[in-house]
């Protein structure tokens, strides 16, 4: 069996007065999330981050199984991926936002009005040199930049530039230990800081921003400076042959990071105007469609789709709770697509919750709903979806599922078990594990699954552990 990994991002959210004391999930009409619920099983799941809150590189590392203190890196990597840049072992690459600042630096916007052509801008700044180091630059979504710091002697213990909060002046950068490399990497980046301000403030586009009444994008706030480490891949972590399909590039650079296929799809934008029909059926051929290699797990194809939708969290850091409402009921809407897949386990939910009325992520709780197991996977013995080709034992042809008794590493064992039997199909989708009859954070509290930790969801998805 495959798995349909639907990543809805920053889709928790907390009761709304506008909305009749419910959420913006809860308060939408989705006829076909509820169908899926209902016929599923459903819980909650509590997100593993470090810090003070869930950012999404720790949310999607976490719920990938993936323990943060040992597979931890900086999300500046992961941008620069996912933007397509080339980063080198010795580079230091941060994530950027265009904003606004006032004469004495102090923060207006931090998105500079969710400005969506940065190129002119990113132009201008290309290939500055200061003290020998290159700063190279890259556009992401709307306001976001990748940064690459190239040449010798540089360091990512640094702090960093943005501290998530306007009406404070922009912090500047500062070494984060005493080598002379950190000395180095913060003074060189807070000097670029400043020219490139020069910059942008007297750069047209900026100009004819201010006469039509917007806001300038005269400032850059950097943060999470990193270098780039191998990590385990998700392949080789369990067993399945992964792609991914995202509009956003933080999502791209951890797949990317991951060894996940990235599959193109024209009108991902990971916005509101993101071509939902367009990517759904992009990942369902990628779960039918024979692939140009074949492995001894899967046989042909792709074994594990990750799918991520970006605009619910965009929605949610602006505050705008109906936007977020009509978005999800648009996501429900292109759900059919996805109804006649076949030996696929479908799962939806989110990476963290972004309450619309905080307007930042949170820890709160993640709805979850698993669709698709088979009735006869729920047994005692420890099982999971790595088919292996048919036939492989015995002169009969069966299919056999297998689960690695260790997943980070060492000499692994399998269990294996058959799920077909002298011809006889395999079971059909079991139905109403749970009481859920609406996909909510409320109601998926009865759910079956119960709370989970973000970090065992993976395995147990594989073992049918529920």
């Amino acid at each position: 069996m495959k798995i349909l990994f639907i990543i809805l991002d920053g889709l928790g959210d907390r009761p709304i007065k506008e909305l009749g004391d419910k959420t913006p999930l809860e308060a939408a009409k989705t006829p076909n999330f509820d169908f899926l619920a209902s016929q599923g099983i459903c819980g909650l799941i509590e997100p593993v981050y470090q810090g003070k809150f869930p950012t999404s590189k720790d949310a999607h590392l976490s719920l990938f199984g993936y323990d943060l203190k040992k597979w931890g890196m900086a999300r500046g990597v992961f941008e620069v991926l996912g933007i397509g840049m080339e980063l080198g072992k010795e580079d230091i690459a941060l994530r950027g936002n265009f904003s606004t600042v006032d004469s004495n630096f102090k923060i207006v916007d931090r998105r500079a009005g969710r400005i969506s052509d940065t190129k002119p801008l990113i132009k201008a700044l290309q290939k500055i040199t200061i003290e020998g180091v290159k700063f190279l630059l890259a556009p992401a979504v709307s306001h976001r930049l990748g940064i690459i710091l190239r040449g010798r002697n540089l360091s990512d213990k640094i702090s960093d530039g943005d501290f998530h909060k306007a009406n404070i002046r922009a912090p500047k950068i500062r070494p984060l230990e005493k080598s002379p490399e950190a000395r180095f990497t913060a003074r060189v980046l807070n000097k670029f800081l400043l020219n490139s301000h020069q910059i942008l403030k007297n750069h047209p586009l900026n100009k004819k921003r201010i006469k039509k009444g917007q806001l300038a994008a005269n400032y850059i706030l950097v943060r999470e400076a990193g270098k780039l480490k191998k990590l385990q891949s998700f392949e080789k972590k369990w067993r399945m042959k992964a792609c991914c399909i995202a509009g956003g590039v933080l999502y791209k650079g951890i797949a990317k990071v991951l060894g996940m296929d990235l599959i193109k799809v024209k009108g991902a934008t990971g916005k509101a105007n993101t071509d939902l029909e367009a990517k759904f059926k992009a990942a369902k051929n990628s779960l039918k469609r024979p692939a140009p290699y074949r492995n001894e797990v899967s046989g042909a194809g792709y074994d594990f789709c990750y799918l991520h939708i970006k605009a619910t969290d965009n929605f949610s850091h602006d505050g705008d709770f109906l936007g977020k409402k009509k978005f999800i009921e648009k996501i429900d809407r292109n759900l059919p697509i996805f109804l006649d897949l076949k030996d696929v386990l479908i799962t939806i939910t989110g990476d963290h919750s972004t309450p619309c009325g905080v307007k930042e992520h949170t820890a709160d709780p993640l709805p979850v709903l698993v669709f698709g197991l088979p009735s006869g996977a729920r047994g005692k013995k420890r099982r999971s979806f790595f088919a292996l080709p048919s036939g492989a034992r015995g002169k009969k042809r069966r299919s056999f599922f297998a689960l690695p008794s260790d997943s980070e590493g060492g000499r692994r064992k399998f269990t294996f078990f058959a799920l077909e039997k002298d011809g006889v199909h395999p079971p059909q989708f079991s139905s109403k594990f749970g009481r859920v009859k609406k996909f909510s954070e409320k109601e998926c509290q009865k759910g079956k699954i119960g709370k989970i930790k973000s970090t065992d969801f993976m395995r147990r998805i594989l073992t049918c552990n529920f």
